[in-house]
């Protein structure tokens, strides 16, 4: 099944998951910590109880900032645009919108940042299923995106944990790369 697909059949709960793992991956953009957003983590672990949502993400936001800096590149003003776009309250449809948002962003973060080339003309042929020609670090992400879904799927809540491991492994490779790329200049 193809990251649309998933994204499509994804329940409140899994979109929400969705794209907070997507933003918790490009967090190191940002110059935040893996505990930044845990706050919404839990929200999400939290049985119907959306009314947190709001306060916490707005925690996230005061320590991340979503406005850019000077000389900022376009990964991270990416990373800030999935931020100041999540919605205030984790349900309906613009849940579903920010969900399908934070996985493109994402994928086209990690193009910008992978040294080798994707030959793909954009991220959505990647997100339908075409993968070949697919560079390192976008189809890792893309792996990332399929496995969040999916075990949300599967499990519900249950495979919140899951998901936040797969959201940290990613964090930790990112993190590897931005680095990489601060050494060169």
């Amino acid at each position: 099944m193809s990251l649309v697909d998933l994204i499509a059949q994804a329940d409140e709960r899994g979109l929400a998951a969705s794209g907070l793992a997507c933003l918790d991956r490009c967090v190191p953009l940002l110059g935040g910590d893996e505990e930044v957003l845990r706050p919404l983590w839990a929200n999400l672990a939290d049985a119907g109880d959306t009314g947190d949502w709001a306060e916490r993400l707005d925690d996230a936001r005061g320590k991340l900032g979503v406005c850019g800096e000077p000389g900022e590149g376009e990964a991270a003003m990416l990373a800030r645009r999935m931020l100041a776009a999540a919605p205030d309250e984790r349900s309906g449809g613009p849940v579903r919108v920010w969900a399908d948002a934070c996985s493109v962003a994402a994928l086209q973060i990690h193009r910008l940042l992978d040294p080798a080339d994707d030959e793909a003309s954009s991220v959505d042929a990647r997100r339908e299923g075409r993968t070949d020609g697919m560079s390192p670090l976008v189809a890792a992400e893309l792996r990332r995106q399929v496995t969040v879904l999916e075990v949300l799927a599967g499990h519900g809540a249950g495979g919140l944990r899951r998901a936040l491991e797969v959201s940290s492994e990613g964090r930790r490779v990112l993190q590897a790369v931005v680095a990489r790329r601060a050494r060169r200049g």
